[in-house]
């Protein structure tokens, strides 16, 4: 009589590891779509971990294949390189959370979205206190690195930030001075709306040239109250625009700019350091 062989289990089990490991592989677990807003995991070796979400005013075809997930630990030759891509020497990965998170959308994945994308990160290997350095950044492609910090809070650490496109994403503790953080964070909105200006309507430029000028005067002058809502003015005035005299969309085959987008993202990282400054950070 001849005797089976029972492959099935063993089969099986080998199945079941192949079919999980390139989620695993990337570091991303969980991701889950609901609406415009996919939620996912941050998994690493050593425990190292957080929520991650990122969200959308209005996407079209979002999934996590299509949005290009991946985090993975820096090392120590990591490390270095990441350092030459900071603002700062007063800028550092924190040793509680080396972790680099890209989102890399596919040339031929059918994302496309208008408006802002947020991202937003919520981890236990950080602590939220009163005036705490962290900060979240992003940067193309290794470029350089800017923060784009809309709001941080605690449960351990939580934090948000704006894009109108993707890039490489980490959480720096940021230690330089909030006056010199906002001299930079202004020159960059002012960067960027020079950049797009070709693109957008020349009556919106010409108003978003003016509150953009009233926010830098009435910082100058110690109004940060008065820089704030400039600084606000601006960000609507894009928002009311967007599609019409800004142009308000990104896809992933990279052919158009998303200036609506880069143009609040600058906007709304700037108001958070005005924010601290309003609020007696130094």
């Amino acid at each position: 009589m001849t005797r089976k062989v029972r492959w099935y289990p063993w089969f099986l089990a080998v199945a079941l590891v192949l079919w999980a490991w390139p989620a695993a592989a990337t570091g991303i677990v969980g991701a889950k779509v609901e609406g415009d807003t996919l939620a996912a995991k941050i998994r690493l070796p050593g425990g190292v971990g957080a929520d991650l979400s990122v969200s959308f005013e209005q996407v079209v075809g979002l999934s996590a294949e299509n949005l290009g997930l991946s985090a993975r630990l820096l090392d120590v030759a990591d490390l270095a390189l990441i350092a030459n891509r900071l603002p700062s020497s007063l800028v550092s990965v924190p040793t509680g959370f080396p972790v680099l998170l890209t989102i890399e959308p596919p040339d031929t994945g059918g994302l496309s979205f208008s408006g802002l994308v947020t991202v937003e990160l919520y981890t236990h290997a950080l602590t939220f206190l009163p005036g705490c350095p962290f900060r979240l950044y992003a940067a193309p492609l290794g470029g350089a690195f800017t923060d784009i910090t809309e709001s941080n809070a605690g449960g351990s650490y939580r934090v948000r930030g704006h894009k109108g496109d993707f890039s490489e994403f980490l959480i720096v503790a940021d230690a330089r001075a909030v006056d010199s953080v906002i001299g930079v964070k202004f020159s960059q909105l002012d960067g960027e709306l020079t950049y797009q200006a070709a693109s957008i309507d020349p009556a919106v430029l010409s108003t978003l040239a003016a509150l953009l000028d009233e926010a830098e005067a009435a910082y100058a002058a110690g109004q940060t109250i008065q820089a704030i809502a400039k600084v606000e003015a601006f960000a609507e005035v894009v928002k009311q625009n967007s599609g019409s005299g800004v142009p308000d969309v990104w896809r992933s085959a990279r052919d158009l700019v998303n200036a609506a987008g880069r143009l609040r993202a600058a906007a709304s990282t700037l108001r958070f350091s005005l924010l601290l400054k309003a609020n007696g950070a130094s």
